[in-house]
């Protein structure tokens, strides 16, 4: 998932919403996705959640209520979040952001499956998230305190 592509469509916006749990990334293609703090968290870049090779991915649990609590930028290609859990060694590229949010469908049915395979859920989870445009709008006074991430266009 992670490494840039030439070409790819770049990030012009991005905001945090602390209420509502989710990232909405605004990228040069007219695109825009609100990428939920639990999808990030799971599917982080780092070794600690992706192992150092395939079939070494560690199944994360348990981070359906985990909030970004800090976000840094990494150059002019990435950022780095710090999620409540402690978490923050994984660096999100814009093409990755990019993939989360087009794929969100798809990545949450494959965390339900692998969840159901480990017997670590007894229900279904819900597949997309149930946030409404008021409550992002509601939210946008009330995220954490975050350093703000430059932008270059």
């Amino acid at each position: 998932m992670a490494g840039l592509k030439p070409g790819a469509p770049t990030p012009q916006s991005i905001t945090v919403h602390g209420q509502s749990r989710v990232l909405e990334v605004g990228f040069s293609d007219g695109a825009s996705f609100r990428i939920p703090f639990e999808l990030m968290r799971i599917y982080s870049p780092s070794a600690e959640v992706q192992g150092h090779g395939p079939g070494q991915e560690i199944l994360q649990t348990g981070k359906r209520n985990v909030d970004l609590v800090d976000l840094e930028a990494v150059g002019n290609y990435a950022v780095q979040p710090t999620f409540s859990d402690g978490h923050n060694t994984g660096i999100y590229s814009w093409d990755l952001l990019y993939e989360l949010g087009e794929k969100q469908a798809e990545l949450w049915a494959t965390y339900e499956h692998r969840l159901a395979e480990a017997g670590a859920i007894a229900t279904r989870r819900w597949s997309k998230p149930a946030v409404t445009a008021a409550a992002a709008t509601e939210a946008c006074g009330r995220h954490p305190k975050i350093r703000a991430v430059l932008l270059k266009t």
